[in-house]
């Protein structure tokens, strides 16, 4: 089953929030999705106690490079997808969490910085395919972007990225209040109501685009 990773060497990115919006879309779909929470401070376990998401979806934490392959072929076994979700600092852990995956996504802001540490997180994947012995595809998306005007550094990133043959995912995630909400309340966006939270269809549409385009990333492997 396919293993994606989410990677990035910079915290505060919408790593944790992009991992669980794909999750809970793929849930959503009728797919069972384990998430592995590799990152110390736990998020995604954090959120996943406060919500009551059914069997569909399930989190498992492992922080420890020693288990970390083993928790993500434990988990292959079990779900038709499985979703890891990586600190924010180089790690042995993150190479070897690289180097299972099937698909690995890289979120980043439209900062030079952003694009900066992105590129290192390339970096890590050309590694990681020499000892793999193959190549492991991966996906750049923004995240966080405003629900209105792009800025023009933005948008020079964007254009530097395409020039260089960096591959990326032609949905972006926007900054929704919807999408704090759902670590605020618990739940998916699917759990949320009006009353609770502006703009919510447009999150759910936005997730769904989201997670339509990882499905389409994957299926152009190899």
């Amino acid at each position: 089953m396919p293993v994606i990773s989410f990677v990035s060497s910079k915290g505060g990115v919408g790593k944790t929030t992009s991992t669980v919006l794909l999750a809970s879309e793929l849930a959503e779909a009728g797919k069972t999705v384990t998430v592995i929470d590799a990152d110390p401070n736990r998020p995604i376990e954090t959120w996943h106690k406060t919500s009551s998401l059914g069997a569909k979806l399930s989190v498992v934490v492992d922080d420890s490079a020693d288990t970390i392959v083993d928790t993500i072929d434990a988990a292959t076994t079990i779900s038709d997808f499985v979703l890891v979700d990586l600190e924010g600092t180089a790690t042995d852990r993150i190479g070897f969490a690289v180097a299972r995956s099937d698909l690995v996504l890289i979120p980043s802001q439209g900062s030079v910085l952003d694009a900066n540490e992105a590129a290192k997180s390339i970096r890590l994947i050309r590694q990681m395919e020499k000892v793999a012995r193959r190549t492991i595809p991966f996906r750049v998306f923004f995240s966080r972007v405003p629900p209105a005007i792009r800025e023009k550094t933005a948008k020079d990133i964007e254009q530097q990225f395409l020039e260089g043959d960096i591959p990326m995912l032609p949905i972006q995630i926007v900054d929704r209040a919807a999408y704090r909400a759902v670590f605020s309340i618990g739940g998916t966006l699917y759990h949320l109501d009006t009353k609770d939270v502006g703009g919510l269809d447009s999150a759910r549409q936005n997730a769904n685009a989201f997670a339509q385009s990882v499905i389409h990333a994957l299926s152009e492997r190899g």
